[in-house]
């Protein structure tokens, strides 16, 4: 098929390059011609694992091609794929349909007849009604379909989860569009059985849906982490013991300082405003908003808190992007905590593997950022971990405390090994004030009666009050 992706950001790109590389003719449209030009010199300029090679390689067997002019890109094509950004409207929190509705008056003149329009961009339900009606006011004759087919790519894991989703939710209204996409899928190696064929209303609600519950889950966890630094608990078994549970399951349940980046907030935000605009409240939507916006803002009180107050202070952040794996800092819970540091009378220092030149566009002007840990740790009173960049895991803090001026580590993510950490100050989200106890019984058979394991845990665990007694 000739594929035409309008649209060279994170859905854009990834989209185009996996279609590239599945055998099909892809050409993606911009009018950035700042984007285009370094595109067509082998630069990315986003930054995701395997996005780059994917790229190169759809370049080196010229399946994928990078233009400003939509009309020679749309006049070839089977299927014009629209991945223009949907930002929040700053007037009343719907998704801003702008982009959607331009690129679509760009390209309709230059419809060949059979094509299929399919937004890959994140709508508000109905759009695809709202495009197929612009279209056929502009080209009354043309032959054409338009399907809903929403991305649901994770920021750091985008093109693996393209290659090998969960699902691909596909809304049509013909049989003609339904064949069509199933057979573009199947040419990227997906099983028909990981496609869901609905209507297009459906798909665009399911997108939303999807990304309002998985807000929801991080939310609830985030709460419950506060309980626990209250009544003493541990909120890795707390997050454990019911995630073990097949109806909730664990991932997502990780607590940390809030959700961010392109897609949780703005989603969210748009879900409620639908359902003002169709008298269908989202009130648990609502809430979770509320909740995460309290969170990001609590953050700065916990590390002021931690530290006596961060007047006069140095204070090094380890990561800044909303996530890891990534250079996106959409609504990334590093901007606020920065600017609150500061406004207390903080010094900042930051160090980011990837984000550092984004980040200076949003982080307050004052902030220093550093080429390396050491450098930002170097006389720095606290430490504090915002993102789990891998290479944070591997951080030998025991050599790393020597330069501090006080050693003192919080864990925003819950991503250190405490042993990692062992000799400092360390802190974490939603942890205990008393040292850790877990058991974890062996799920195979084992030769110990059930008696002699209850009288050795009975054992181990007076052993642990007592090293409790000792410590207090």
């Amino acid at each position: 098929m000739r594929i035409a992706v309008l649209g060279t950001g994170y859905v854009g790109l990834v989209s185009a390059a996996c279609f590239a590389h599945a055998g099909q003719h892809v050409t993606c449209v911009d009018i950035d011609e700042a984007k285009i030009s370094l595109l067509r010199r082998g630069k990315v300029p986003i930054y995701e694992q395997g996005l780059h090679d994917l790229i190169a390689e759809g370049r080196r067997h010229r399946r994928l091609h990078f233009v400003s002019d939509a009309a020679a890109a749309v006049s070839n094509a089977d299927m014009v794929f629209i991945a223009v950004g949907t930002p929040t409207r700053a007037s009343d929190g719907q998704a801003d349909l702008s982009q959607v509705y331009t690129a679509v008056e760009g390209f309709a003149p230059f419809l060949k007849a059979g094509s299929i329009v399919v937004t890959k961009s994140t709508v508000p339900v109905g759009t695809a009604d709202l495009i197929e009606h612009l279209i056929r006011r502009i080209c009354p004759e043309l032959e054409f379909e338009v399907a809903s087919n929403p991305e649901f790519l994770r920021a750091g894991r985008a093109v693996d989860d393209f290659l090998r989703p969960d699902r691909v939710v596909v809304g049509v209204e013909s049989g003609f569009a339904a064949e069509r996409l199933l057979t573009l899928y199947r040419s990227v190696g997906i099983e028909n059985e990981r496609i869901l064929l609905t209507d297009r209303r459906s798909s665009e609600l399911i997108k939303y849906a999807a990304n309002g519950f998985l807000a929801t889950k991080i939310a609830f966890i985030n709460e419950v982490a506060d309980l626990c630094e209250k009544v003493d608990a541990r909120i890795g078994d707390v997050a454990r013991g019911i995630g073990l549970d097949q109806r909730i399951g664990i991932r997502y349940l990780q607590p940390g300082p809030g959700f961010g980046g392109s897609c949780f907030p703005k989603d969210a935000r748009a879900l409620v405003k639908m359902g003002e605009d169709h008298e269908a409240p989202m009130r648990i939507i609502e809430t979770v908003l509320a909740s995460n916006d309290a969170r990001k803002r609590s953050m700065a009180r916990k590390v002021a808190a931690i530290c006596g107050g961060v007047r006069g202070k140095t204070i090094a952040l380890l990561g800044l992007t909303f996530k890891a794996d990534t250079d996106d800092m959409r609504d990334a819970v590093s901007i606020p905590l920065a600017q609150a540091l500061i406004d207390a009378g903080g010094i900042l220092r930051a160090y980011d593997p990837v984000a550092s030149e984004r980040a200076k566009a949003l982080l307050p002007p004052c902030v220093r950022y550093c080429s390396s840990v050491a450098q930002a740790a170097e006389d720095a009173d606290a430490i504090v971990v915002m993102t789990e960049w891998q290479q944070f895991a591997e951080i030998d803090f025991g050599t790393l405390k020597a330069t501090m001026r006080s050693p003192i580590i919080i864990d925003l993510r819950n991503f250190l090994d405490e042993k990692q950490v062992r000799g400092c100050k360390y802190f974490s989200v939603g942890g205990p004030r008393r040292q850790a106890f877990a058991k974890v019984w062996p799920q195979t058979k084992s030769e110990m009666s059930p008696a002699t394991q209850v009288s050795r845990w009975t054992a181990d665990y007076d052993q642990l009050g007592e090293q409790i007694a000792a410590a207090e």
